[in-house]
């Protein structure tokens, strides 16, 4: 008896070692879940090995399934193509809901390194998330998407060099502050103890 390999052995091996095969539509919904910003096609096939032409097959599919084609059920959020990539967002007509509940029947205390990424965006924006961890030396994402969901802060722009994701704060910060503008808050040099030049020194 001999051992030698025929081409279904090797494709059963190859099986094992790859693991079992996934399903790229949700494969892909799962990391639109937890990325903060917009993933695009190429990147999303980086990260799970799988040709472009199956990503878009598959992000497309997703997009119809959220929006309930062939008599599906129409989401309360859609898959929307936004700086170069893809990312979950509410549906235009919930808005409303999600901004009630986020102000008004969640309204927990913001913690301290809420309160202190707040404050950089503030004198800082537009700003990147990573600028804003720069400057805290602190990973801050799960932070930045607290203040977002309060609506304190919001997605400004893009970087046109880096693509990543500015951010700014909104009217709701200055109706929580008391004022109108942000040239009416208070210069950030006299609360700093070590420096006037503001966060850094190219502040």
């Amino acid at each position: 008896m001999t051992d030698d390999i025929t081409p279904a052995d090797a494709e059963n091996a190859a099986d094992a070692v790859s693991g079992p095969a996934v399903d790229v539509a949700r494969a892909i919904e799962a990391i639109l879940m937890v990325a903060d910003d917009p993933q695009s096609i190429v990147s999303l096939g980086t990260a799970l090995g799988v040709p472009v032409k199956q990503i878009k097959a598959a992000v497309a599919e997703l997009v119809a399934d959220y929006d309930g084609a062939n008599g599906g059920v129409q989401r309360g959020f859609e898959l929307r193509e936004v700086a170069g990539g893809w990312r979950i967002y509410v549906r235009a007509e919930f808005d409303h809901v999600v901004t009630d509940f986020v102000l008004t029947q969640n309204p927990t205390r913001l913690s301290p390194a809420a309160l202190e990424t707040l404050a950089v965006i503030a004198y800082k924006q537009p700003i990147t998330r990573g600028q804003i961890s720069s400057i805290r030396a602190v990973n801050v994402d799960g932070v930045v998407r607290t203040l977002v969901s309060r609506g304190l802060i919001t997605e400004v722009t893009t970087d046109v060099e880096t693509g990543a994701v500015l951010y700014g704060t909104t009217d709701l910060l200055l109706t929580q502050l008391g004022i109108n503008s942000l040239e009416e808050m208070p210069a950030i040099a006299p609360l700093l103890p070590d420096g006037e030049e503001g966060f850094d020194a190219d502040a």
